[in-house]
This record gives C-alpha cells, structure tokens and sequence, in this order.
C-alpha cells in the first residue's frame, strides 16, 4: 500500500477547539480504516507545523477523500506528500534513461 506524509496546521478554528482535537484524530482513523486505510504514526511537532501523520492507504483517490473529509470540518490545513521507501527509491533511479 502506498505511504503518506500529511503535514497538518490547525486553523483559528481548530486551535480554539484545541481540546477536542484528539476526538477528531480518532475520528480520523476511524474515517482512515473505513477507507482500506490506516494511520501509522501521528506526532505533534515543533516548527511550521503542528502535526505530522505517517498513513497507508489503497491508492492516493481514496486517500485524499479522506483528507478533504475531514478539512471540510474546519479543524485543520494539510499538505499532503506521496512516500516511497528505499527500495522503491532505488528502482525509480534504476529505471531512468
């Protein structure tokens, strides 16, 4: 299965609604796994942003209707990036002409 990197910020809306921020990150796993997908990792950081979340899921569609599902909610802004492992890494740089 694919692997996502999702940087994540809260909006003004999110952040005045801090404490129930993590009700809405089980509501996103839970909305993940409906989806054939699953959250790996979820950190709070420290700099631009505010979380970062390691995801797989079936193909990248699905994926971001997730994440526009939730955004649509208000809480937070995400950017969104498209992981690939070592070894995927090295086939990629292998292939190339």
């Amino acid at each position: 299965m694919p692997t996502f990197i999702t940087l994540a910020n809260w909006t003004d809306q999110g952040i005045k609604n801090l404490k129930e921020s993590p009700s809405r990150l089980d509501a996103f796993k839970q909305a993940a796994q409906k989806l054939g997908g699953e959250v790996k990792g979820f950190y709070l950081v420290t700099g631009k942003y505010d979380m970062v979340l390691i995801t797989e899921a079936p193909d990248g569609e699905r994926w971001r209707s997730c994440l526009l599902m939730i955004g649509s909610q208000g809480g937070v802004r995400t950017e969104t990036l498209r992981a690939f492992p070592e070894g995927a890494y090295r086939e990629i740089i292998a292939a190339l002409p």
